[in-house]
């Protein structure tokens, strides 16, 4: 995945708000969102290639309570092969039942068997005490990405975030493009799980940023400037899906992804339930 928008404790009646696009390569493997049958309480898309490690996700929710999402750190030059595969740390939390701190500080060891990453973890499992986290295995110094050796609490006050292929709010052209859009998104959004076509317009602007705002991560011109729109279509390579996610305060939550291919959508599925609910629904049109 390559943007997340996201507002945390910042609306009136949202705990949190996600607007997220994922990328990726059209052919590889990929089953759209769902209750997965061998963890039946996470709601999440799947990754189905071939990897090392345990096929993962990159954005899910547990009716549990707990949110988590995860973006690659663009650094072609440090990327590793024989890496496992990212996609199984959002999967290892949503399956816990650790809070976000916790699941950092026991799985910090094994952090450095993964190329680059950024990692969201939100946990709602108390009301009085609900929690977002970040926490990335890379460390911005100077113009550099370098592997992180010590992992500091960071807890994430109330705001609206903008996270891309780099450290979180790293000022990208796409996140400064859309973040403004996302909250304009959110000034309308009264809070009753309705008008979600502001979300998703907003992510689908295929806006490429000029020559001159372009970040410099180790690909070439071409293909930084193709990477710099929010939403991507090439013959090959693009967005996969948007999905946005709000869960009110009272629990209530509808998860929205419309999933494409190099010819536009060929999907789209809401499912609404209640964090701790016995039961939820699932509406796909």
């Amino acid at each position: 995945m390559c943007l997340i928008l996201f507002a945390w404790q910042s609306h009136p009646e949202y705990s949190l708000v996600v607007a997220a696009n994922r990328d990726e390569f059209y052919e590889r493997d990929t089953q759209g969102i769902s209750w997965w049958q061998d963890h039946p309480h996470i709601l999440a898309g799947k990754d189905r290639a071939d990897v090392l490690g345990s096929p993962g996700t990159w954005l899910g929710l547990s009716n549990k309570g707990r949110f988590a999402a995860l973006t690659n750190v663009r650094a072609p030059s440090e990327k590793r092969p024989d890496a496992r595969t990212r996609g199984e740390l959002p999967l290892m939390y949503l399956a816990s039942e650790n809070r976000p701190d916790q699941f950092i500080s026991q799985n910090a060891k094994r952090f450095d068997q993964y190329n680059g990453f950024n990692l969201l973890l939100s946990d709602f499992s108390n009301p009085l005490n609900p929690e977002m986290h970040w926490v990335s295995n890379r460390l911005l110094m100077g113009q550099s990405i370098r592997p992180r050796k010590i992992y500091p609490k960071q807890p994430l006050d109330p705001g609206v975030y903008g996270l891309s292929n780099a450290m979180l709010d790293t000022p990208w052209p796409k996140v400064n493009h859309r973040i403004a859009a996302f909250a304009q998104a959110l000034a309308m959004d009264h809070g009753d799980l309705k008008n979600a076509d502001h979300y998703l317009s907003l992510l689908a602007d295929q806006h490429e940023a000029s020559t001159q705002e372009l970040p410099n991560t180790g690909v070439n011109k071409e293909w930084e400037k193709v990477l710099s729109a929010a939403f991507i279509q090439t013959p090959s390579y693009g967005t996969r899906s948007s999905t946005i996610l709000r869960i009110r305060k009272d629990g209530n939550y509808e998860m929205i992804e419309r999933r494409f291919d190099a010819n536009g959508v060929i999907g789209h599925d809401v499912i609404a339930g209640q964090i701790n609910a016995a039961s939820d629904s699932n509406l796909s049109v």
